[in-house]
């Protein structure tokens, strides 16, 4: 009796598509809507369509916006410095100095709950320039990076701080030796998110009181009663706080090419 025939069936390959492919796709299709919408008048001119804020956007030109980035850049960078570094200062001090723990948190549960809108009248008063912007942006990013800072450097393995400390060493050796790098990647997420905010606190000290800067313009602008620069200019903010997301996440993979990576 013979042998029953065996068909095999080619296994269908499976298409592989970049991570990024369906956030564009996603962009992609919010613009579009969003331009549809603007042209049958579904916000009634509340909401302009994506052609007529890039129209403004030409017309105001790039020497309107430049200034006004410049402002607001400048004072999140420094704000996105100080306040990172005052975080990972204290975080690192509550690690070689645990009885520090209590009083420094409670300092970092006190900025993030104090109300930027009520403590920003008083910084403009009592400092000049672009101080209270600055201090207001490192207020935005310290308590996330504190947070972020600590669980890295308690994530560290346990049997690689049991060998520090067979051989004698102390907190001090276990934050060089293992604490440090286990730091890293919970480090860097805490930056990505930090990177937003620096630039979201000082817009926000810039409503609250300034010459220059894309929340002055902002302001500006609605009172004027300009709605398409008025977008125009929160759209640019938006991307100036994405790019620097994606900045402080490329940098990190950079710096962490043994941290685990999760597929968007």
């Amino acid at each position: 009796m013979a042998a029953p025939a065996v068909t095999i069936t080619p296994a269908r390959r499976r298409i592989s598509l970049p991570p990024w492919f369906g956030s564009v796709i996603g962009v992609v299709v919010l613009l579009v809507a969003w331009q549809i919408a603007g042209w049958i008048g579904v916000f009634h001119d509340t909401v302009p369509p994506p052609t007529r804020i890039v129209q403004q956007m030409f017309d105001d030109g790039w020497s309107f916006y430049s200034t006004n980035i410049s402002t607001t850049m400048y004072e999140a960078a420094w704000g996105y410095f100080w306040g990172n570094l005052l975080a990972v200062g204290l975080a690192l001090v509550v690690i070689v100095i645990p009885f520090s723990e209590r009083p420094l948190m409670q300092l970092g549960i006190a900025s993030y709950c104090v109300p930027i809108i009520a403590i920003g009248p008083i910084l403009q008063i009592t400092f000049d320039g672009p101080t209270p912007k600055i201090i207001l942006s490192a207020m935005s990013v310290f308590f996330i990076t504190l947070i972020g800072t600590l669980v890295g450097l308690r994530s560290a393995d346990k049997t690689s701080l049991d060998v520090i400390r067979a051989y004698g060493g102390g907190r001090v050796r276990e934050l060089t030796k293992v604490r440090l790098r286990a730091m890293l990647p919970s480090l860097f997420a805490s930056l990505r998110i930090a990177a937003p905010a620096a630039i979201l606190g000082a817009i926000i000290g810039e409503y609250l009181g300034g010459d220059s800067g894309l929340g002055v313009a902002m302001i500006n602008s609605e009172q004027a009663l300009e709605i398409s620069r008025t977008w125009a200019i929160a759209l640019i903010a938006t991307a100036l706080a994405g790019l620097a997301y994606a900045l402080t996440a490329l940098v990190g993979r950079m710096l962490t090419p043994w941290a685990p990576r999760r597929r968007a």
